[in-house]
């Protein structure tokens, strides 16, 4: 059985609607306020409710946080391949959604970034599994070398896919440049596109928002839409496309199947994640 691997950060999204984002000393109250599952855990749920098997490999912690990212994932079916990491909670981030749905985040690293060399050498996909990759686990330590070293090593009967995220500038251009010369697909928004580690990439999609996206210079577009939360849009679309590409659809299917998804996505307070049939529904009008 065909499986997504995701060696990203599942972590735990402190989501607040703001009118506008706080000056330097000041409060903002929030309209709204609620806790969700986010990260990579986004692009594996994703995955999952399109019919992919899907298994996390990155680290998760044994405090509040940690129970909230593993009770998410079994709720999907997600197999979790680490123990939990001893003496150490789950990550978490502040998501600041402003008017119009753009995101701000600042982020606290927890247990995810713990991964390392002993913690990978038990993870084996089969042939023909898909692995994906992270920035935000490039960013850390010892999670970054640990990584960058595993998804090199992989054989060509893996699909690696690289999403370096808003992280790209600060990432080491050492671990940067070796995922993305292993990565098979690397995807990113238009700014992240422009960085140079893109010109690298052996096949490349440029996420566009309202757009679309581009796949391999072609263009492929989007859905009209009224956007309330873009958090998690582009996991969503890593994930829709990642099991689309599994169950044998052409690329620029898969992306239009991709586009959709993160469509619905974006009219939902996020990250919130469509089902096949929403999907299916969409596509077909």
């Amino acid at each position: 059985m065909t499986r997504l691997i995701s060696v990203g950060n599942a972590v735990v999204d402190l989501i607040a609607r703001v009118p506008r984002l706080p000056a330097s000393g000041e409060d903002v109250t929030a309209d709204a306020s609620t806790l969700a599952v986010g990260g990579s855990a986004t692009t594996m749920i994703a995955a999952r409710r399109q019919g992919i098997a899907a298994a996390y490999g990155g680290a998760h912690g044994t405090g509040p946080f940690g129970d909230r990212v593993r009770a998410a994932l079994a709720a999907e079916g997600i197999e979790l391949v680490q123990p939990p990491v001893p003496d150490a909670d789950t990550g978490w981030d502040v998501a600041l959604i402003e008017p119009g749905g753009e995101r701000s985040f600042v982020t606290a690293v927890g247990a995810e970034a713990w991964i390392d060399d002993a913690m990978l050498a038990g993870l084996v996909p089969g042939d023909g599994d898909l692995v994906h990759v992270s920035g935000y686990g490039l960013a850390r330590r010892p999670s970054g070398p640990a990584i960058a070293r595993w998804v090199t090593a992989l054989p060509a009967t893996i699909t690696v896919f690289f999403d370096p995220g808003p992280l790209i500038a600060q990432l080491d251009p050492a671990l940067l440049d070796a995922v993305t010369d292993r990565a098979d697909w690397w995807s990113g928004n238009e700014r992240e596109a422009a960085h140079p580690s893109a010109g690298r990439a052996r096949r490349l999609i440029v996420r566009l928002g309202a757009d679309g996206c581009v796949v391999d210079g072609e263009r492929v577009p989007g859905f009209a839409v009224d956007a309330i939360d873009l958090n998690g849009a582009g996991d969503v679309h890593a994930g829709v496309f990642l099991a689309a590409l599994a169950a044998g659809t052409a690329p620029t299917d898969a992306a239009r199947r991709a586009n959709a998804a993160a469509a619905i996505a974006v009219t939902r307070p996020g990250p919130a994640v469509p089902t096949r049939a929403e999907v299916d529904a969409l596509l077909a009008q």
